[in-house]
């Protein structure tokens, strides 16, 4: 086994990860949590620092994916869409048939330089969570309860407040 294999099997290794990882998910929801100020008088600045601050803690999450796990995420699509990708809107549908399918495709908005700015619909329970919940609400996710009478609403409003995001 290669030194780089051996710090990968570690309790001691998996336990720094997991320590910077709340640590520096806590120091980065109470850094949002000061931003609100800034959305009354600005809200394009509020939305770009909060952006950074989403990919400060989720880069740590495809890092894992990609370097701790060895998990190659390939995307197979037609070669002249490649040079819009990262540069105009649009929606990516995942079938979520595994657990880690958010992280494929939080790999995938990091390989276009737009992992801080990606959204996605999460029930809504999830915005609760520590860290992650929370990161998700200051960069404003969509939440959902999985009651589509309710969610067109929550969709439809939720979309067209995010019309102006940079």
């Amino acid at each position: 086994m290669d030194l780089i294999g051996l710090l990968k099997s570690q309790f001691l290794c998996h336990l720094v990860f997991c320590y910077v990882f709340i640590a520096s998910g806590l120091i980065v929801n109470a850094i949002q949590l000061c931003t609100l100020v800034i959305w009354p008088i600005n809200k394009q600045l509020f939305r770009k620092i909060n952006a950074r601050l989403c990919y400060c803690v989720s880069s740590q999450l495809v890092m894992l994916l990609e370097w701790w796990s060895g998990t190659e995420c390939t995307i197979y699509t037609d070669p002249k869409a490649c040079p819009h990708y990262g540069k105009e809107n649009a929606i990516v549908v995942l079938n979520h048939k595994f657990e880690i399918d958010f992280l494929c495709g939080w790999s995938l908005a990091e390989r276009l330089g737009i992992l801080g700015n990606s959204k996605v619909l999460a029930k809504k329970e999830l915005a609760y969570v520590p860290i992650i919940g929370w990161m998700w609400y200051f960069v404003e996710m969509i939440f959902c309860t999985r009651k589509w009478e309710q969610d067109r609403q929550t969709v439809a409003k939720s979309l067209l407040h995010l019309r102006d995001y940079p």
